[in-house]
């Protein structure tokens, strides 16, 4: 059965998709000749791309560990999920709280058939092929309703995915709605590639390697992301350097190697 707004159609293996470079830079083998280009590309002007997605995973973790074990939240709506891989979300909420709810949302097919592969016979757990450029599909969608109760406090997580919007599709707008379907006492979670820590030439030609893919790279400077967290109060230690986020000593970086990690991550709760 195909999602709404989805055609079934075969995977498109000739062009990048942001989810599949993701996968390589972790060193993952679910990607293509194509993503495998465009990463290289981008590792040969900043190699410490890996290093980068590295990073971002653990923060991704450590939130998770953060809103389960210590913010006693109990159902996720996680957007721009990605390729499965090992401490995945519900991973590691259900390894605190059992009980705690997920559903995945990614616009690609390949993302779409691992995902619902993993989490054959899981009824905490459920997959959504759907896109962020349309938000109000994905509230209203029947497997996010199934599961997502949207009168009780729950996070939502935009883990770095907004840097795949463009400013012309409005990824304010796109947040804002989202966020006005959060309860009081909601989070958000947000991690972000940023342009502050590399020359602009080095942006632009890491950013051109996405040009063919199916979804173009904005690096956006820290008061550009910090925006996106209007209607939100965020947690200490705020919007910080991703290994600078409640760091658990298990991916240290030395200080000399902090401006490399050009990307933030943060997390907020919903103000009443």
């Amino acid at each position: 059965m195909t999602e709404p707004g989805f055609m079934p159609v075969e995977i498109d293996t000739s062009r990048p998709h942001p989810a599949r470079l993701y996968d390589y830079y972790l060193g993952g083998k679910d990607n293509y000749a194509a993503d495998r280009e465009a990463g290289d590309q981008v590792l040969a002007v900043a190699p410490e791309a890996r290093d980068i997605a590295r990073q971002n995973r653990a923060f991704l973790q450590r939130a998770v560990r953060f809103l389960v074990g210590e913010a006693g939240i109990r159902q996720i709506l996680d957007i721009g999920t990605g390729i499965p891989t090992a401490g995945n979300v519900h991973e590691i909420a259900g390894a605190i709280a059992p009980s705690t709810r997920v559903v995945y949302v990614d616009n690609d097919t390949i993302v779409h058939v691992h995902s619902n592969a993993l989490l054959t016979g899981s009824g905490t757990t459920s997959v959504v092929l759907g896109d962020l450029r349309e938000p109000a599909a994905i509230l209203a969608h029947p497997k996010v309703r199934q599961l997502i109760d949207f009168g009780q406090p729950m996070a939502l997580m935009l883990v770095a995915i907004l840097q795949f919007i463009s400013d012309d599709e409005d990824p304010a707008g796109i947040v804002a709605t989202l966020r006005d379907a959060l309860p009081d006492g909601s989070y958000l979670v947000i991690s972000h590639g940023s342009s502050d820590f590399h020359k602009p030439e080095t942006v632009d030609k890491a950013a051109s390697a996405y040009q063919r893919a199916t979804a173009p790279l904005v690096l956006r400077s820290r008061p550009e992301i910090a925006a996106f967290f209007d209607g939100f109060d965020l947690i200490e230690p705020g919007l910080v350097q991703l290994p600078l986020w409640r760091p658990d000593g298990s991916h240290p970086v030395a200080e000399r190697d902090l401006s490399k990690i050009a990307m933030y991550g943060g997390v907020g709760q919903r103000r009443s």
